[in-house]
């Protein structure tokens, strides 16, 4: 098979994105499929350019998508509104294409404010890339059954995110300039991701007075965790990392944060984000707040604890309860690694797709 992936949002080093997007290529490429990776021409530069740039990028990246076009190639889209044009094509020229699905329409308005005056146009040229497709693919359970819904169809795969095993896993040795004793957050530090939840509970009387929160990332809260890493010695900021340093972080930890909310209700069809798989895949226990999906993951396989969205106190009560139960601690981290290993794995999550993706083209 010969696939082209399209992913017009930059797939920065450090990003979620990042990892998804080259992860489920590797396995693709393991599996004899050909791969011709279409991205923007500035994702490796740390900043993005102004917004009316970023468009002017996304229509010259898919006119360069379809200049070079092999015939017989499958069209892989990492869902965006700007790949309309690339939709269209598709149909008009019969050719098979696929959408991963990894959030709803919402993402964007909470990411770009501005944006929200053009729902009216965006939405509906989403929605008929979904419709048009020959298939989705979900990353959650309730992001599949939203998909179907806004596309009128009953055929969205469920195939959520993966840890590489091979990278993140328990055992690795302790960086130089970890802590003592910390509870980890690593990825975007982005509006929805519970910076100022976190913030706070390690403010709290609470919080454990010899556990640090060390958070690695860079994003739009970058500035307010540096402004409260100045004056409060329990948290220590790492900023942006190379993704192969980041388990030895992980794995060494206490518990790995996954404190997300639900602005504007935007996690309300469920998240199972790449930074669970990869701290349970490393023999640590995740904090995770109480959304579908990654509240039901730890629930069902007693893997860590679960507590209320916007709950700082709560989130200071679970670190402190962790840190005091150093065997039960180890035994919820055993068995997480236990079933992201067996059943989670990226390689597996490119069996899956591909297989989709042989039913419907």
């Amino acid at each position: 098979m010969k696939l082209v992936y399209l992913t017009l949002e930059a797939p920065r080093e450090g990003q979620a994105s990042y990892v998804h997007v080259h992860e489920i290529i590797n396995g693709f490429k393991n599996q004899g499929v050909n791969v011709t990776l279409y991205q923007p021409s500035y994702t490796s530069k740390p900043v993005s350019p102004a917004l009316i740039m970023r468009l002017l990028h996304a229509v010259w990246l898919q006119i360069k998508l379809w200049v070079g076009w092999e015939k017989g190639s499958v069209l892989y889209i990492r869902a965006h509104y700007l790949a309309f044009p690339s939709a269209c094509m598709a149909k008009l020229c019969r050719i098979p294409v696929f959408h991963e699905i990894n959030g709803p329409y919402e993402d964007v308005f909470v990411t770009h404010p501005s944006l929200n005056r053009l729902r009216s146009i965006l939405i509906p040229m989403q929605r008929l890339q979904y419709k048009w497709a020959n298939g989705l693919i979900a990353v959650t359970k309730e992001l599949q059954d939203w998909a179907n819904k806004e596309a009128e169809r009953n055929d969205c795969a469920f195939i959520s995110n993966g840890a590489n095993t091979d990278l993140f896993k328990p055992g690795l040795p302790k960086p130089e300039d970890a802590p003592d004793q910390y509870v980890a957050f690593f990825g975007g530090l982005t509006r929805w991701h519970g910076v100022p939840i976190m913030l706070e509970a390690v403010g709290s009387k609470e919080w454990p007075e010899r556990v640090k929160l060390l958070i690695i990332g860079d994003g739009q809260e970058t500035p307010q965790v540096k402004k409260q890493a100045a004056v409060n010695d329990r948290i220590v900021f790492l900023g942006r990392r190379p993704y192969k340093e980041v388990a030895a972080y992980v794995a060494n930890a206490i518990a790995g944060l996954v404190i997300i909310n639900n602005p504007e209700s935007r996690s309300s069809t469920g998240v199972l984000p790449l930074k669970l798989y990869e701290t349970l895949a490393c023999g640590v226990p995740a904090i995770v707040t109480d959304l579908p999906g990654q509240a039901d993951l730890i629930r069902d396989n007693d893997c860590g604890v679960v507590i209320p969205q916007d709950g700082p106190q709560a989130l200071a009560s679970a670190v402190n309860e962790l840190a005091k139960n150093p065997e039960a601690t180890t035994r919820q981290g055993q068995k997480g690694a236990a079933i992201i290993q067996q059943s989670h794995s990226w390689y597996a999550r490119s069996v899956e797709t591909l297989t989709f993706i042989d039913s419907k083209r």
